[in-house]
């Protein structure tokens, strides 16, 4: 699933490195009503919700800050609430979110923005919006006087300048023309990208952003593309992409997934099986954490991957709910389990592993087998070989030179079903094959940090002993269990036949 699964794991273990990110855009309170319907009213042909409780979370641009603070960043939240009750609940939940709330400009005698869902069941069967869309030209003088007062904050962890601005535009009248224009202009200025998720049928405002994200029918409200064929669409989004001078655009597709569309390429990430209760806020979600993916050094499709399964996650839900890093490492995890044939490795993948273990500064392990019959003896050796560092790489014979070692009658298992076993194992990092009789080759070409073999060898016997501790590696002798072989195995078998 991922080019890069171990640093994508890594990197979300890691709070993503805690980036500071400045959030601008419409916020709003989400507010639901939740109850059971049991009949129609008589007054007219409608159900009636019997409310049995109430609740509200932050919604908008503040979803969206919403879940980058829940994934590990520092967040900063700037646009309007009223000079209202509800303005007042919204930034104490940011602020209960560690949500640094300085750019939120309260407005006299404009309403902070509410969406009121009723909810019967798990269905939603009404919503009721109350919003003013126009702004004083006041109001966003003072806008943009916080928004700069954040960009050029220094000096402290709690002031550094943002690694990244996200304009969540939900047409409420935040993200004018002058604001994404200054705004955009500023963070060129100090190379901060910029992530915009658009609203509206005019997107040249976002003129010179780093990325836009965007839903197909967005997407077709701005450029007239049909939504039928993806290939309209990639067409469609790379126009916007030209037009805009933006460096990608990513485009998400419902049950379809996302697109990560670049000028030369595009990259598709399939949406993961989920049952789908509410769509709220997943496209905040999408933005967030592709965004915390692309700070983090992760790739762009890596990122694009991640996102996906953030908004999995959120969908699963009812009602407007920001992913939780916790949530989140727990579907890695569950995924890495679930993808164990990607441990079988050719010479250039096992490659590429290695450079980003080492650049992750762990300690490399490596031990060689047939691993024919695979037993608990084998199980437990390959368990404390693990032990010995951070990730275990094993060398598997070819069924050529298992023939080779012990005869015509060996392997009992094909090759692939033999990497395939050791590959469900979650003491094994890697499985490569080798071809040769001896693993010295394999040896030299992964440089471990410890070699592991059996206890019945000494350690001057070992194949590939002197060249380890001439890099500075060691050798690890493990005992067998005693009573536990394939050899005795296959000789019970016999006999039972």
């Amino acid at each position: 699933m991922f080019e890069h699964p171990d640093q994508v794991l890594s990197v979300a273990q890691a709070y993503f490195g805690k980036p500071r990110v400045l959030v601008i855009g419409d916020v709003m309170l989400d507010r639901y009503l939740w109850g059971d319907v049991n009949r129609i009213s008589p007054e007219s042909p409608v159900p009636v919700v019997r409310v049995t409780r109430e609740t509200e979370v932050m919604g908008g641009a503040a979803n969206v800050a919403s879940n980058l603070a829940s994934l590990g960043a520092r967040v900063s939240l700037a646009g309007y609430i009223g000079q209202d009750e509800s303005g007042t609940r919204l930034r104490n939940k940011a602020l209960e979110a560690e949500i640094e709330t300085v750019g939120l400009i309260s407005i006299p005698g404009r309403p902070t923005t509410i969406k009121t869902r009723v909810i019967g069941g798990h269905q939603q069967m009404l919503r009721i919006d109350i919003e003013v869309n126009t702004t004083a030209p006041d109001a966003e003088s003072d806008l943009l006087s916080a928004i700069s007062t954040i960009i050029n904050a220094s000096g402290s962890d709690e002031g550094d300048i943002p690694a990244a601005i996200v304009l969540s535009d939900y047409a409420k009248g935040v993200l004018s023309e002058p604001v994404c224009h200054t705004v955009i202009a500023i963070a060129r200025s100090r190379d901060i990208p910029v992530f915009a998720a658009p609203k509206g049928t005019d997107y040249r405002k976002y003129t010179s952003a780093t990325a836009l994200v965007l839903n197909k029918s967005e997407l077709a409200s701005a450029t007239h593309t049909t939504t039928h064929h993806i290939d309209a669409m990639t067409n469609g989004a790379r126009l916007l992409q030209r037009e805009l001078s933006l460096e990608y655009v990513l485009l998400t597709r419902g049950e379809q997934g996302i697109s990560l569309i670049e000028p030369d390429s595009e990259q598709h990430a399939p949406a993961m099986a989920r049952q789908v209760f509410d769509v709220s806020g997943a496209g905040d979600t999408v933005i967030g954490t592709f965004a915390m993916g692309v700070l983090a050094g992760l790739t762009r499709i890596d990122s694009v991957r991640l996102a996906n399964v953030a908004a999995g996650i959120v969908v699963g839900k009812v009602g407007t709910v920001a992913v939780s890093r916790t949530e989140l490492l727990t579907e890695l995890t569950r995924q890495r389990d679930l993808e164990q044939i990607d441990k079988i490795c050719n010479w250039d993948k096992l490659g590429r592993r290695l450079a980003e273990w080492r650049n992750h500064g762990e300690r490399i392990v490596f031990t060689n087998g047939c691993f024919d019959l695979l037993h608990a003896g084998h199980v437990v050796y390959l368990e404390k070989a693990r032990r010995e560092g951070n990730r275990l790489i094993v060398g598997l014979n070819t069924d050529a030179s298992v023939r080779r070692i012990k005869g015509d009658g060996r392997p009992i298992i094909h090759e692939g079903d033999r990497a395939r076993v050791l590959a469900a194992l979650a003491s094994v990092d890697a499985v490569v094959l080798f071809d040769d009789d001896t693993p010295i080759n394999l040896i030299r070409a992964v440089k471990p940090d410890v070699l592991v073999k059996g206890g019945d060898y000494t350690e001057d016997g070992v194949i590939g002993a002197s060249d380890v501790r001439q890099w500075g590696g060691i050798v690890a002798l493990i005992p067998y269990i005693e009573g536990r072989s394939t050899t005795r195995i296959i000789k019970r078998i016999e006999a039972t036949d």
